[in-house]
């Protein structure tokens, strides 16, 4: 069985800019409504709205079985999370989709970026963390902490086929199509200039897609879509580059 530390591996981002990664530490001190930028207050989760959130999510854990979260983005190389046990896996219906408006993080209000969610349709491949059962709150409370702070997702428990043969049930965060962030357009067309020039206090938009990329191809699970996105991104950072030299 293969474990992760807390801390992100910084190899698996070798090549990419680092401007900022989140940490266990970091997470733990947070406030979450100055850390990661300045968001709206209308939008910001209170802690006893994210600790409503995950108590019922852990309602409805099926079975008692061992929880599983699905990482199909930077879960994948930076989890933070501590876990018993890591595989690769398969999830039906839903497909990566750049479809969250990016107001912190790794952009502001004023220069929007994009986040990456799942959007409704298709597969993705991923990584599934088993978590300790003896720290599973723990765990739980600083992956809310760090994936729930607008309530943008939908936790939700979803069939999960890893590529050992196994099934198993996963927390997945899948996007809230009804949030106020929420954007159903996420052609590359549209998405690239504004991934290309939003950053924020965790570093640049690009940066995070770089990684994304770089992290699919090392594992064997490239999507086109993402390519075709993270080469148009490049060309124009490469072109504004050209007019500032």
């Amino acid at each position: 069985m293969k474990s992760v530390s807390a801390e992100p591996n910084r190899q698996d981002v070798r090549g990419v800019e680092e401007v900022a990664l989140l940490t266990r530490e970091f997470l733990l001190k947070a406030d979450c409504k100055t850390s990661f930028g300045d968001i709206d207050d209308t939008l910001l989760w209170s802690c006893e709205q994210r600790a409503a959130s995950l108590a019922a999510t852990l309602a409805c854990r099926p079975d008692q079985s061992p929880v599983w979260i699905f990482g199909y983005g930077s879960l994948m190389w930076n989890p933070v999370f501590e876990s018993e046990e890591v595989a690769s896996g398969h999830l039906d219906g839903w497909h990566r989709a750049f479809c969250l408006r990016l107001t912190a993080g790794r952009g502001t209000a004023s220069h929007p970026g994009r986040m990456l969610a799942l959007k409704e349709g298709g597969s993705t491949s991923g990584l599934a963390f088993r978590l300790p059962e003896a720290r599973l709150h723990e765990e739980l409370e600083l992956l809310w902490k760090r994936e729930m702070i607008t309530g943008c997702y939908l936790p939700t428990w979803c069939e999960l086929k890893l590529d050992d043969g196994r099934s198993v049930s996963a927390l997945v965060f899948i996007m809230d199509p009804r949030h106020p962030l929420f954007e159903a357009d996420s052609c590359p067309g549209t998405i690239a200039p504004l991934i290309a020039q939003a950053s924020g206090p965790l570093g640049t938009n690009a940066q995070y897609l770089f990684a994304l990329e770089q992290e699919l191809a090392k594992r064997g699970m490239q999507e086109e879509g993402l390519t075709v996105l993270a080469s148009q991104v490049r060309a124009l950072q490469q072109h504004t580059a050209r007019l500032s030299s």
